[in-house]
This record gives structure tokens, C-alpha cells and sequence, in this order.
């Protein structure tokens, strides 16, 4: 996985070699070092019947255009040169970038739908608002919730999708990628791999067809900009660019500058974060104030534990770790799923899932270790705080348990 074959030479590149030079390969011809930012939404052209025939072969094929952009809900250079970095990244043949991740999602379910294929079957735990896309029928799909198990028995002939998050929001459980792309068959198997990353997992290397990022999180990488993408085949991308052009999720073009940034320091920023992650689970798993803890086997910087106590109190408690949604930024993020990124999930889902009402999910980011556990074992201490009203259903990003690490009771609690 480190090796990636990609680039000029015969020699394969390494993973963070490819993640600091894909799709910047021309800046030099170019008299430049940094990426340009194009910023333009439309683009002069004196051919009105050229470019008539050239919106007639996108609006047929999908395919990217030859020559200059047109219009910028169409396409833009600083946007392509993001999509070819992550599809390199992901081992994928094309990307397609969207607005934000549920842009991205609805892509998705509407390219399978205008194909006839409106039934789903997804595996929870996912993303809350993934599962309430799926679970509302908002776009008109339907869905089967199946475990991994069950993936092949619910396939229908109107299935247009197998959808599953690995590592999962928030539970961090695995689930075996190669597995159910044999148990789907000819459906396509859709890999949220938000969490994990490429730098953890390629699914496609596993069988996966499809590769979901919410952007926003690990990709961009400083809690500053707002995108989603999905890595495929060219074939899928060119319906996905047409379904982009016709609803009109675009990524805005400095979110696309922003997170081609961001993905120049990924793999240093997710093993660095996942190296303090590891060492934070082996102090909670002996913690007595901690009943559980769950890591996923492919490590990470993600980590879900339940507490003993009051979970509130914990958010309430922390003052350098930020009490927040979301994840995947430099700063270390913690926040509770059943209040916030898993309460439009209904409350019996939600636990049958394994989102406990005392399950915490911390995004672990670059501080030092010790610094994190000082603020961490303080906020396990704190005092009761007051109590808070019942928060609003919110967006934040996660899939089967990931490897529980029981601690017994202590005496008294």
C-alpha cells in the first residue's frame, strides 16, 4: 500500500510522495509552485457553434471537456487538479468533488436512481444524516439496514447500491470490505472511507466500486472548508459530473485549492494523530472512570469510549480538547453522538447500532499526548455540570464495532 504506481517514472511512488506531488505534475512548465486558484465562473469563448458542440458531448457522455472550461457548475482547473490527486490516492480512476459530503451521497443515489435502481441496501452504523437520507426516502430511494452478514440475501433486482462506513461513525467498527464486494455481486459496493482515509484503506483495492469522502474532515484537514467526493471508475464519474451540473452541488474552487493543500500533508497528519490515538486507548482501556473502549484494528485517530458517568459532564469538562462536531482537524475534537451527530437517528436505531446514550467519539489531532490526557483525565473528574438544554439535530461524520476493550466496574460506582 505504500508503493503506488503513478507518475512519470517506472518507479511506483510512495503514498506520501503522490499525496504531496499528484495533481500539481505541471506547475513547473508552468513558471509556477503553488497551485493557481481559478476563481472564474464563466469563460470567454468567440465559437458559439464549437462550444455548442462541446456542451452537447458533455451533456451526452459526462466526460471531462477538451480545451477551456465553459462555465464553472460544469467544471474548474483548481477543483480537477483536487479530483485527480484523491482518485490517485484512493487507486480509483477518476474523482468527482462535491459541495459537501451529503452533496456527494445524493450524487450518488440519484446517478443510481435515474438508472432505475432506487433500492439500497446500507449497513449501520453510518453517518447520521447519511441515515436519515436513507432512512426519510427524501430522493425516493428505499433502504434495507442489514448486517454484513445479511449484505447478499437483501440485494433486489432494483439494488443500486450496497453502502457501508468502515471504520463507522461513531462506533468505530470494521467491517471486511473484501467480503461484501463478493457478497454484492454485480451491485456496486459503496466505502464511506472518511475515517480511515487512503492512508489507512483503498477499498477499491478491496472490491469496492465506490469511495465516499466527507472532505471536510481528514482530507482538508484544518477544520476550514466544506466539500465531499467520491472516487469510481470514469465510467460512474461521467454520470456523477452530469448529476453535479444538473443540481448543482459544486465545490467552490478555494475549497478545492484548500483541500489539494490538504491532502499534501495527509499521511503525516493522520499517522501522527493515530500514534497519539493509540497511546490515549491504552491509558483509557485501564482508566476506572471508562466502561469501554472501542479502536478499530486498522488504528486511526478516531476513538469512541463509554463512560461511567455522565457523558455531558465530560464535554462540559474539557477546556484544551474543543467540545465540537465534525473531526479530522489538527485540533483534537470530542463530542457525544446521541446529542449531536446521531440524534436525527431514531433513539432504537441508535442503540441497536451500539451508540450508546454514554458513548463519547474523540477526533484525536496533532497536540502532544500529554497534554490531551491531562485535559481528558480532568474532564472525567469534573464536577457534575449544569444541566444543558437537548441539543439540535446536527451534521458531524462513521460503521460494526471496532475492537471493545472491556474494564471491569469499579467497586461503589
Amino acid at each position: 500500500m505504500d508503493a503506488m504506481d503513478y507518475g512519470s517514472s517506472d518507479t511506483p511512488r510512495a503514498l506520501a510522495t503522490e499525496a504531496v506531488h499528484a495533481g500539481r505534475e505541471d506547475l513547473a512548465s508552468l513558471g509556477l509552485h503553488a497551485p493557481p486558484i481559478d476563481l472564474s465562473t464563466t469563460y470567454p469563448s468567440y465559437d458559439a457553434r464549437a462550444e455548442a458542440a462541446r456542451i452537447d458531448e458533455f451533456a451526452t457522455t459526462g466526460a471531462r471537456l477538451d480545451g477551456p472550461p465553459v462555465y464553472a457548475r460544469l467544471d474548474n482547473p483548481t477543483v480537477a487538479r483536487f479530483e485527480e490527486a484523491l482518485a490517485r490516492l484512493e487507486g480509483a480512476e477518476a474523482a468527482v468533488a462535491f459541495a459537501s459530503g451529503m452533496a456527494a451521497l445524493t450524487a450518488v443515489l440519484l446517478a443510481r436512481a435515474s438508472q432505475g435502481l432506487r433500492h439500497v441496501v446500507a449497513v449501520r452504523p453510518l453517518y447520521g444524516c447519511s441515515d436519515h437520507l436513507l432512512e426519510a426516502g427524501l430522493l425516493g430511494t428505499e433502504v434495507t439496514w442489514t448486517d454484513p452478514a445479511g449484505v447478499a440475501e437483501a440485494i433486489r433486482p432494483d439494488t443500486g447500491l450496497v453502502m457501508v462506513e468502515s471504520p463507522a461513525n461513531p462506533t468505530l467498527a470494521e467491517a471486511d470490505i473484501r467480503a461484501l464486494a463478493r457478497s454484492c455481486g454485480s451491485v456496486p459496493l459503496l466505502v464511506d472511507n472518511t475515517f480511515a482515509t487512503p492512508v489507512l484503506q483503498r477499498p477499491v483495492e478491496q472490491g469496492a466500486r465506490i469511495v465516499l469522502h466527507s472532505a471536510t474532515k481528514y482530507l482538508g484537514g484544518h477544520g476550514d472548508v466544506m466539500g465531499g467526493v467520491v472516487a469510481c471508475d470514469e465510467e460512474f464519474a461521467r454520470t456523477l459530473r452530469q448529476v453535479r451540473f444538473a443540481t448543482g452541488g459544486v465545490l467552490h474552487p478555494l475549497a478545492g485549492y484548500l483541500l489539494l493543500r490538504g491532502l499534501s500533508t495527509l499521511p503525516v497528519r493522520v499517522r501522527a494523530a493515530s500514534g497519539t490515538a493509540a497511546e490515549l486507548v491504552r491509558r483509557l482501556a485501564t482508566d476506572p472512570r471508562i466502561a469501554q473502549v472501542h479502536y478499530p484494528r486498522i488504528g486511526g485517530a478516531m476513538i469512541a469510549f463509554e463512560v461511567y458517568g455522565d457523558p455531558h459532564d465530560v464535554i462540559a469538562g474539557v477546556r484544551l480538547i474543543t467540545p465540537a462536531v465534525s473531526l479530522g482537524s489538527v485540533d483534537t475534537l470530542i463530542q457525544h453522538p446521541a446529542s449531536i451527530s446521531h440524534r436525527i437517528v431514531a433513539e432504537g436505531d441508535r442503540r441497536s447500532s451500539g451508540v450508546s446514550d454514554r458513548l463519547l467519539r474523540m477526533s484525536v489531532g496533532l497536540e502532544d499526548v500529554e497534554d490531551l490526557w491531562r485535559d481528558l483525565t480532568w474532564a472525567l473528574s469534573a464536577p457534575p455540570a449544569a444541566p444543558l438544554r437537548a441539543a439540535a439535530p446536527a451534521g458531524s461524520h462513521g460503521a460494526p464495532a471496532g475492537r471493545p476493550v472491556a474494564v471491569p466496574r469499579p467497586a461503589g460506582l
